[in-house]
């Protein structure tokens, strides 16, 4: 198992992404994968979108991202013997490895509908380790094939041929399991410092080895399977997780984590249980202080996930100097970086590393794409256009 893990573990996602486009080479129709070129290098990701889907500058949270719960009662089906097998054998190598698996509820998508001013859709309530022991298993599998072969003849992908066989099959949100996340690239605005002028301070994490998702791979921060906590309906909005994430991810607040014990709190994002940071963003949601967008949606074809791409931006200096220090990463990181907007050469670097998550690559770029039209003079990024 060791062996397996370290030739899947040298897999870089350039190859995995590669792998899942060719699988589905025999035709895209309306999507399209997400490419971008970094500074005149090309970089190909596995998540696939469609025009009107990116580049959104989208505010939400505040009723622009309008999703209905819709329970569903024809999604239980039977694993074929070859997918209960890969299911049993998944869960014992996770818990030998010690990652943390938690039963917890999370949304399936079935309708997604982007539009100019509005993001909806529709969602279902899924346990955790349905997912987990069905579409997630699908990167371990094309790792492996990708290890045993090459991108562009990979060894075989049975479980790919059986829960996503082609493009219908991954856009057909409402027919599957359709887990999701809801993810951000956040931006500080820090006034003038010894050595820089006014900049944004961008926060990058490294996965932790734990999580069952990017594991040890670098996301932006939050990120989140996109679930409720004790609402179905309130929390179906993707801005209700991301919020919920920037208390448990980065503010230290244990009570929202799902994975720690069950949700107790008629109203876990109650004004009275806010961390101080939280509530001095909360109190001026319809200012200027901050802002939340969505930058795009895409479909992850490594595993079928759908991907909320956004971007928080604290525009007021205040906050940083109150609450800086405040700033801490939870258990499902092993790391958070920090890099200043106005340092080139260091984003450059970061965007070109292959560490990356697809779905994390796909967020920072865009985030960063928008961050480069509003930013002013706090922004230096580099060129990043998306092909």
């Amino acid at each position: 198992m060791e062996l397996r893990a370290q030739r899947q573990a040298e897999v870089t996602r350039e190859r995995a992404a590669l792998a899942a486009q060719r699988y589905y080479q025999a035709g895209f129709g309306q999507w399209r994968p997400y490419e971008v070129a970094v500074s005149g290098q090309k970089l190909t990701t596995s998540i696939v979108t469609q025009d009107p889907w990116v580049d959104l500058a989208q505010p939400i949270g505040n009723g622009q991202d309008r999703f209905e719960y819709r329970p569903s009662l024809h999604r239980e089906s039977n694993l074929s013997s070859s997918a209960a097998q890969a299911a049993v054998r998944s869960l014992a190598e996770s818990l030998e490895k010690g990652s943390q698996i938690v039963n917890a509820e999370i949304y399936s998508l079935t309708s997604v509908n982007v539009e100019p001013g509005r993001i909806s859709g529709s969602v279902d309530v899924i346990d955790f380790v349905r997912y987990a022991l069905t579409l997630n298993l699908l990167e371990g599998e094309l790792l492996a094939a990708v290890a045993a072969g090459s991108p562009e003849r990979p060894g075989a992908m049975p479980l790919r041929d059986e829960f996503l066989p082609d493009i219908a099959a991954v856009a057909d949100f409402g027919g599957r399991v359709c887990a999701g996340g809801a993810l951000a690239l956040t931006a500080i605005a820090r006034p003038r410092g010894r050595t820089n002028d006014p900049d944004y301070l961008l926060l990058v994490q490294e996965r932790s080895g734990s999580v069952l998702n990017a594991n040890r791979r670098l996301a932006v921060i939050p990120k989140a399977f996109h679930g409720p906590m004790s609402d179905y309906s309130e929390d179906a909005r993707f801005s209700a997780t991301l919020e919920r994430e920037m208390e448990e991810e980065l503010f230290g607040r244990t009570d929202v984590d799902s994975t720690v014990g069950a949700q107790l709190h008629a109203d876990p994002m109650h004004p009275s249980l806010l961390s101080d940071p939280m509530r001095w963003l909360v109190e001026r949601q319809e200012t200027d202080g901050w802002r939340m967008e969505s930058t795009a949606v895409g479909i992850n074809l490594v595993s079928g996930n759908y991907e909320f791409a956004s971007l928080i931006v604290i525009e007021d200096e205040e906050w940083w100097v109150k609450y800086g220090g405040h700033v801490r990463a939870n258990w499902e990181s092993s790391g958070l970086h920090r890099y200043s907007s106005l340092d080139l050469d260091r984003l450059n670097a970061l965007t070109l590393d292959q560490r990356w998550s697809n779905e994390g690559i796909f967020a920072f770029t865009q985030g960063c794409r928008r961050l480069a039209e509003i930013g002013g003079t706090r922004v230096r990024m580099p060129s990043i256009e998306w092909e």
